[in-house]
């Protein structure tokens, strides 16, 4: 049997190292690139963020408080009948305990704590300190005086307008929500300050600043913090310390504080970049 004759490689042997080079270099590069497009699903870090259009977040915070103004306007109409309905009828037990807790995020230390939990967890962030005032010391003091600036308009406010607080009034000898007004109402013997206090209610307005500056700087969670500032209004009426109106109208303040201190550039997470593997 005759073996067949050997053939010569049609190709000289450098060119045959070079194509087989620029295969394996080929296959090592896609290799390296399917690597870095599974890490960027799970490795994040943080980046400056694209500015956001002039005014956007504070449009849609004054938006909300122009909502609120028309809402309070409307509340007038029905606050003597819900603030005599839950005066009467007291929240019992431990329900009226939980309802009590609601109020941590009106309260100026509840809010003061939520903020350093948040300093304190989100690397940023920083607190600003004498001669170090970066980017995220800035972030930072515009999330405090978003959730103050609104409680101390509320408090200029409840100084220039008197209104008895529902547990301090005599709802039955008022004919009408303007009766509330003034002290005609006072039903308490000895009166604090704090009773002529009602309008509009201060703890909604630090509850609903707290709620936009944790939703601008963390806008994936805005439901919740909406939730949180509408259950200390809740809480607010609930215990006779507001009419409808007073919460309604504080949170507007609040809205509006707090627009005045938030825009600019927020950081957000995005994936790594791939980058080129020698």
């Amino acid at each position: 049997m005759t073996r067949p004759p050997v053939r010569d490689c049609p190709l000289p042997l450098t060119q045959l190292h070079r194509r087989t080079s620029a295969a394996w270099a080929e296959c090592h590069s896609t290799a390296n690139a399917l690597v870095w497009h599974t890490a960027s699903m799970t490795v994040t870090r943080h980046v400056p963020a694209a500015r956001r259009p002039i005014g956007a977040f504070q449009f849609s915070l004054l938006a909300a408080a122009t909502g609120l103004i028309a809402a309070g306007a409307a509340a007038f109409c029905i606050d003597l009948p819900v603030a005599d309905w839950f005066k009467a009828h007291r929240v019992p037990g431990e329900i009226g305990r939980l309802v009590n807790l609601l109020e941590i995020s009106g309260h100026s230390l509840g809010a003061a704590v939520v903020l350093i939990a948040v300093v304190t967890l989100d690397r940023t962030l920083r607190f600003p300190m004498p001669g170090r005032f970066g980017a995220g010391e800035r972030a930072f003091t515009k999330m405090i005086a978003a959730t103050y600036l609104g409680g101390l308009l509320a408090d200029v406010i409840k100084v220039s307008v008197e209104r008895v607080r529902p547990r301090a009034a005599d709802l039955a000898s008022v004919a009408s929500w303007l009766g509330t007004f003034g002290d005609g109402s006072l039903a308490v013997d000895k009166p604090h300050l704090n009773d002529l206090m009602s309008f509009p209610s201060g703890h909604s307005a630090v509850a609903a600043g707290l709620a936009a500056a944790l939703a601008w700087r963390y806008p994936h969670g805005w439901v919740l913090f909406v939730l949180l500032a509408g259950a200390t209004a809740i809480q607010r009426v609930v215990t006779s310390a507001h009419y409808p109106s007073d919460v309604a109208c504080g949170a507007a303040v609040g809205l509006i504080g707090a627009a005045c201190c938030l825009g600019g550039q927020r950081v957000v997470r995005r994936p790594l970049a791939p980058e080129t593997v020698a």
